[in-house]
């Protein structure tokens, strides 16, 4: 059996002359300080209870017996045939399309369009030149013009003999 001891320098790996005096040049106090940080992601219960109700669902599909829990049934389909005043509704309509679709412009009388100019009697025109300097007049108005004006409020009260009349009366 080998002995087992501390290894010989000439058994020991040779390491480049270039990587050696980097190594031996080496300081650690040059290097950046930084923190690790193990994150693991654990599932929320909410995750879980999803992830829960899932997997119960999909072993209750596999699991389901239709012996069991269903019953044989029959279906009728039923024909709805449209009333007779649904056929004439619809047949007068495509008459109608038809119609329009095969309609012979040939057979049209050529006729001329006449356009009259309706022009406003003289009251009207008059009525609107009144409206317009009214609107003018407003528009124009400079109320640097006007005059200033004290205003007086008088409350003038009754007399003794007027208040006696209507005591009486």
């Amino acid at each position: 059996m080998a002995e087992v001891g501390s290894p010989t320098l000439e058994s020991l790996p040779k390491v480049d002359a270039d990587l050696k005096s980097e190594l031996e040049g080496f300081k650690p106090e040059l290097m950046k300080k930084a923190s690790t940080q193990e994150k693991i992601v654990l599932p929320t219960a909410e995750d879980v209870k999803q992830e829960r109700q899932h997997t119960e669902l999909i072993s209750g599909l596999e699991g389901f017996d239709k012996n069991q829990g269903l019953k044989h049934t029959t279906t009728e389909e039923k024909v709805v045939l449209p009333s007779a005043e649904d056929l004439q509704a619809e047949k007068t309509q495509q008459a109608v399309l038809k119609g329009v679709e095969t309609f012979d412009q040939k057979a049209l009388k050529h006729t001329e369009t006449q356009e009259k100019i309706v022009l406003p009697d003289q009251e009207a025109i008059q009525t609107e030149k009144t409206q317009q300097n009214l609107i003018e007049g407003i528009e124009s108005f400079d109320p640097k013009k006007l005059k200033h004006a004290e205003t007086q409020e008088k409350n003038s009260l009754p007399t003794k003999e007027v208040i006696d009349q209507e005591k009486q009366v």
